[in-house]
């Protein structure tokens, strides 16, 4: 088995040993973090359907950290979400640590008002 192989079964258990944790009541906030962006999605699993997605590519006039960025990116979903009508989701890391960005974008979605 090739190296890369092994790399990709290794981050495959890692998303869906997280995702078992999470309870299926309310939508998930899926999270996908590249080198220079971050991505974020208000998923619904009964419906198989995204309800809203915010990314850093949208809110690009913020300045500073990738930090900052991710926590603007989850002001923007929250604000998105609350006018959809959704007030409380799970958050769902993906084979992401809960660490840096990734842990901003969730600060700012309780910022936001959404109860994560």
């Amino acid at each position: 088995m090739s190296i890369l192989r092994k790399i990709k079964n290794r981050v495959r258990r890692r998303t869906l040993r997280v995702r078992a944790g999470l309870s299926s009541s309310s939508p998930r906030v899926s999270v996908f973090r590249s080198l220079n962006h971050i991505y974020a999605q208000v998923i619904d699993d009964a419906q198989h359907k995204t309800i809203v997605s915010a990314s850093s590519l949208e809110v690009a006039k913020v300045k500073g950290s990738k930090k900052d960025v991710a926590h603007a990116v989850g002001l923007e979903l929250a604000k998105k979400a609350l006018s959809n009508g959704v007030a409380e989701v799970t958050f769902d890391r993906g084979p992401f640590l809960y660490h840096g960005r990734v842990k901003s974008l969730a600060e700012g979605l309780r910022a936001g008002g959404l109860k994560v």
